[in-house]
C-alpha cells in the first residue's frame, strides 16, 4: 500500500513539477517575443504534452 501511494506521490509532483520548470526555462531563455508568448501558451493551455515538446 505504501508503494502505490509512494508512486502516486511521484506522479502528481511530476505533473506539477514539469510545467513550471519548463515555464521558468522558457522565460529565462533568449527567444524572439513572439516564439517565447507561443510557447508559455503551450506550456499553459497543454502542460505536460506543451512541456514534453519544449
Amino acid at each position: 500500500m505504501a508503494g502505490s501511494l509512494l508512486f502516486i506521490l511521484f506522479i502528481a509532483l511530476f505533473i506539477v513539477l514539469l510545467p513550471v520548470l519548463a515555464l521558468v526555462s522558457v522565460l529565462m531563455n533568449d527567444f524572439p517575443s513572439g516564439e517565447k508568448l507561443i510557447w508559455v501558451l503551450v506550456i499553459l493551455f497543454l502542460p505536460i504534452l506543451g512541456s514534453i515538446l519544449y
